[in-house]
């Protein structure tokens, strides 16, 4: 396995045919964006807070494209046009002007204007997809097909964003659209019997822009969001998000066997010649 730092993105490259996305791990904030937000944004609340390391050493040789900067700066996992992932829904945008509970995050009269997320488009949003993109074709040409599971966490309470407490696994694929449904199943039925977490396909979260751009199963490429309530590996869904290594020891057992499921079923969607 090589490994390439290709700032705003790190890349580790390896032969598995299972890519993970991690958009929201990175706390990277430039200081000229620093400088415009307000307390509340500067608390970076929204991280998917360790994230990397509690997937890292899961899976043998998979591939993994991180961004290293902060979704405040702009968010990876958005539709670049700015268009809602969730119409009719409470969520947060491209460049976010509050948090998940609808803080105001940018001192008033700094929130970035078009111009500004153009750049900022331009400076990280698309060397990112560029990055995953590149990855995405490479596994694909190696293995015959990818897989792509992106790699997601929020507090299990937010209630500017959904009601009540949200499960503990939460499988999206836009309603089956992305990937084979021998992907989906495979992740609901290593969920459904891992006791005593809870789970939901296709719930509040159905896959964010990842996953619905690059998942295009007659192509070869079958992408799944998993997005896991923070208390099944953090000691507070609150500052500082401490790492609870106990908790995450027990998640991480459920995580590897989801991803090894997948890569071995990988070999069965491949098209034949």
């Amino acid at each position: 396995m090589t490994a390439v730092s290709l700032a705003p993105v790190e890349v580790r490259r390896g032969a598995s045919p299972v890519i993970l996305s991690l958009p929201h791990t990175g706390t990277h904030v430039p200081g000229d964006v620093l400088d415009r937000l307000n307390g509340e944004g500067r608390r970076l609340r929204d991280t998917d807070w360790h994230v990397d390391r509690l997937y890292d050493g899961l899976l043998p040789q998979v591939t993994t494209v991180r961004a290293t900067f902060h979704r405040y700066v702009i968010d990876a996992n958005r539709d670049p046009s700015g268009a809602s992932l969730y119409p009719g829904q409470n969520t947060t945008g491209l460049v976010p002007l509050t948090d998940f509970d609808d803080n105001p995050i940018w001192l008033p009269g700094a929130e970035p204007e078009e111009a500004e997320t153009r750049r900022r488009l331009e400076a990280f949003h698309g060397p990112y997809h560029a990055a995953l993109a590149a990855e995405v074709r490479r596994v694909r040409e190696l293995n015959g097909v990818a897989i792509l599971y992106d790699c997601h966490s929020i507090r299990s309470v937010c209630p500017f964003l959904f009601d009540g407490v949200l499960p503990d696994f939460n499988i999206g694929t836009n309603g089956g659209q992305t990937c084979d449904p021998s992907v989906e199943a495979a992740v609901e039925q290593i969920c459904a019997r891992a006791k005593p977490y809870t789970h939901t396909v296709n719930g509040r979260f159905k896959g964010g822009w990842t996953t619905r751009h690059y998942g295009r199963p007659r192509e070869g490429v079958h992408a799944i969001q998993m997005e896991l309530a923070q208390k099944t590996h953090l000691a507070s869904e609150e500052l500082p998000f401490a790492y609870d290594s106990g908790r995450a020891s027990a998640l991480r057992i459920v995580l590897a066997d989801i991803l090894a499921r997948l890569s071995r079923l990988a070999g069965s969607l491949v098209s034949p010649n």
